[in-house]
């Protein structure tokens, strides 16, 4: 698919319609716009929704948590030595 896009004045473009639809591209979506090799590249942005946990929440679990100590810590180290 190939289109002619017109750039406005305040640097705005509209993507066709066909476009659009066939990408699921709606309203107040997001775009990723990239350089590659002096191309103009558009598509669209995975956007995931985070889930933040409060200072009591991380404490509950800790609390709740069943590991022995020597256990959390070598659980631990795996996880650092993985990063």
């Amino acid at each position: 698919m190939r289109e002619n896009i017109i750039v406005s004045s305040r640097g705005q473009i509209t993507l066709p319609a066909a476009f659009r639809k066939k990408l699921g591209i709606r309203p107040g979506g997001v775009i990723i716009a990239e350089d590659r090799n002096g191309e103009v590249v558009l598509r669209p942005a995975a956007v995931l929704e985070i889930e933040t946990y409060t200072d009591s929440d991380i404490e509950r679990w800790n609390r709740e948590d069943r590991l022995d100590p020597l256990e959390k810590e070598a659980i631990l180290r795996k996880f650092e030595a993985e990063l």
